[in-house]
């Protein structure tokens, strides 16, 4: 019987990698991916991790086995998520809905989720839909981005709404409608301050990986999913500046935050807004540590109000 490469520990108790990649399995689902799949010297089953078509053909292989996802594909420049670290993530928010409506994750249509720079790959509204049956609107600035989100959606005859932010100076304004009411928003902000930042950045991963770096981003994404001025400090606050103004229009915001030096100076930025709760959600992959930050201008009552109607 083949022995199934584990994945790093401590994934939410929810998540359905938690006991690593079913290689037989996802072959089965998906018969190319056996092209990819070798024996590592523990002799269990694994790919090449830093060959970005054996990545990317495992990513169709574990939406479509995990969560029913018929057609996926991106260019071959864009960015090419980890499913189980991307899904933890809509894990940890669903219990922080949960904790607003008496332990029970809301699910359904009516639970409105926004996704700030869903990309190309689309891969929060694909999974959280299937997980929460959530209702997602997803927003780019990157045409191409949306274009195949678009297309993607479609083909899955899945409700995924798209909206196009023109200004590479916004993030909410232009995105969020007067009419709109959302439980969540999500985001994976750009994490580095610059185009050579970045090329740093994957250069990096390219070592990590065993292999010679290479001096392009074929293998960690577009520029706008890379790096803006000021890199994820900037953007973060920029979001949390701008979320003032839909402070009756969201429930939680939310967004991720890569490094833990962050967090303080973020949560110092948010005492300017009249921000009644702020959480720090903690999210351990193995030895890495990962983490969110939330904030509402609702308090807990009214929160719960909010998400009861919506139950």
């Amino acid at each position: 019987m083949s022995k199934s490469q584990p994945l790093k520990a401590n994934l939410h108790p929810r998540n359905l990698h938690n006991n690593g990649y079913d290689f037989p399995a996802l072959v089965q689902t998906l018969g190319p991916l056996s092209a990819f799949v070798s024996k590592n010297p523990h002799q269990q089953d694994t790919i090449d991790f830093s060959d970005p078509q054996a990545v990317k053909m495992l990513n169709k292989a574990l939406l479509m086995h995990h969560y029913g996802i018929e057609f996926w594909d991106i260019p071959e420049t864009y960015l090419c998520p980890p499913i189980p670290g991307r899904v933890d993530y809509l894990h940890y928010l669903a219990d922080l809905l949960a904790l607003d409506n008496n332990g029970i994750i809301p699910t359904g249509k009516k639970v409105s989720v926004l996704d700030i720079g869903t990309g190309a790959n689309l891969v929060y509204p694909l999974t959280g839909q299937s997980e929460y049956g959530w209702q997602f609107i997803g927003s780019d600035i990157d045409p191409v981005s949306l274009k195949v989100a678009k297309q993607i959606s479609q083909f899955n005859k899945l409700p995924i709404k798209l909206r196009a932010q023109k200004s590479a100076n916004n993030i909410f304004h232009s995105v969020i409608n007067e009419k709109d009411l959302f439980c969540l928003t999500l985001c994976n902000p750009p994490f580095h301050s610059s185009p050579v930042q970045a090329l740093q950045g994957t250069q990096r991963k390219w070592q990590n990986l065993g292999h010679t770096a290479k001096n392009n981003l074929n293998f960690g994404g577009q520029n706008a999913e890379l790096w803006c001025e000021g890199g994820e400090l900037a953007f973060i606050k920029t979001m949390m500046s701008e979320s003032a103004d839909y402070q009756d229009q969201v429930v939680w915001f939310s967004s991720l935050v890569s490094k833990k030096e962050h967090v303080a100076p973020l949560q110092k930025h948010l005492a300017r807004y009249p921000v009644a709760e702020v959480k720090v959600v903690e999210m351990a992959q193995g030895q890495k540590v990962s983490r969110f930050i939330a904030w509402s201008y609702f308090n807990s009552e009214e929160r719960n109000d909010i998400l009861t109607e919506m139950a």
